[in-house]
């Protein structure tokens, strides 16, 4: 085993260990990444001797902070085409996490943002702890929740999906386990334990039994106290009305909310929101990435993307001049256009599943 390697592979008793290995970049996935992981997959799958694989990430800041922007930057103002290369194998990647037929326990400590959370919260078993800081961060940086967050996000309770995909709003352990993005807290001391423990499971049925004697009840979160209002204004047809709701709503802080939203990308706000409608209406997280390619593909050739990455991480000035600047310049059919079919360019995982209902 290379140290350096990006992912890092290991046996202990019958547990199959990845580990994440960017942490100056905060394990932040790129596409041979990707590939290693789903080829550790496919063995562990095929392996008689490994009962679960265990996803952590290297370093003390976090899981894993996203697909490598910088990389899909570069790739977008050159008008290249390797960023709908790595989205295709990252998404496949995605569904098969969902599908794996053996336990897949991810440990979500610290940071886990857009691609972080598609290669954790798709799992059996998944794991937070009082460092976690959970977010789909896309409408920040002109582009739309994919990875599945949309299939994630739109089966949290009431409009609390909505709510953490438009304002891009990261959250801490409590408020994950309310909404359907963690299963367990355990706190972050005890991780090394808990992984020593794990590898004395013979059985994928002692998995879930061993987490549960080292969980205990999170820290209380901050969603519940504010989702009277959350589902009052987020359930509103549009952008527009969503926003005028929680400015007149007379809570400070879903005004809050209304300007954290007015920062992001205008494009990206009414896309996000038809997609995790649209979202709710599949009938698998198959069809949901299927979907989510489509709208990333679009994204990836729209100027917002590059303008966004730029404020954010290249720049860091925090100042994205969108385009078009305003909601109401973003009309139904542009927002059509990022759903519309790719041809012989669909990513196809849908065709290929079936529901066993």
């Amino acid at each position: 085993m290379n140290h350096e390697d990006p992912v890092l592979l290991h046996t202990e008793g019958r547990i199959r260990h990845i580990t994440l290995n960017r942490p100056r970049a905060l394990n932040a996935l790129n596409h041979a990444m990707v590939l290693r992981i789903d080829e550790a997959l496919a063995e562990a799958e095929l392996d008689d001797t490994v009962t679960a694989v265990l996803i952590t990430g290297a370093g003390e800041r976090g899981l894993c902070a996203g697909g490598d922007i910088r990389s899909i930057h570069e790739d977008a103002r050159a008008g290249g085409g390797t960023s709908m290369d790595f989205w295709r194998d990252e998404y496949r990647l995605n569904a098969r996490i969902a599908r794996f037929p053996k336990p897949y326990v991810a440990i979500m400590d610290g940071i886990v943002m857009g691609g972080g959370v598609g290669v954790s919260a798709h799992g059996d078993v998944r794991i937070v702890t009082e460092r976690s800081r959970i977010a789909m961060p896309e409408t920040g940086i002109g582009f739309v929740p994919d990875v599945g967050g949309t299939y994630l996000l739109g089966a949290a309770p009431g409009e609390l999906g909505t709510h953490l995909a438009l304002t891009a709003d990261a959250v801490g352990a409590g408020d994950a386990l309310l909404c359907g993005l963690a299963d367990h807290f355990v706190p972050s001391q005890l991780l090394a334990e808990l992984t020593t423990a794990l590898a004395a499971c013979g059985k994928a049925a002692e998995i879930e039994e061993t987490v549960r004697r080292y969980a205990s009840p999170a820290p209380n979160g901050e969603l519940a106290a504010h989702s009277e209002w959350i589902d009052s204004c987020y359930r509103a047809d549009s952008v527009e009305e969503i926003l005028d709701r929680l400015d007149n709503s007379g809570v400070p802080a879903a005004k809050q909310a209304a300007e954290t939203i007015l920062a992001k990308s205008p494009t990206a706000l009414k896309v996000t929101l038809s997609a995790l409608r649209r979202a709710r209406r599949l009938d698998s997280l198959e069809a949901v990435l299927d979907q989510e390619y489509r709208t990333s593909c679009t994204a990836f050739t729209r100027p917002d993307l590059v303008e966004g990455v730029r404020a954010q991480i290249i720049d860091k000035d925090r100042n994205p001049r969108w385009s078009p600047a305003d909601l109401a310049e973003v009309s139904e059919a542009d927002v059509a256009l990022f759903f519309a079919p790719l041809g012989d360019r669909e990513l196809g995982l849908a065709s290929g599943f079936r529901t066993t209902d």
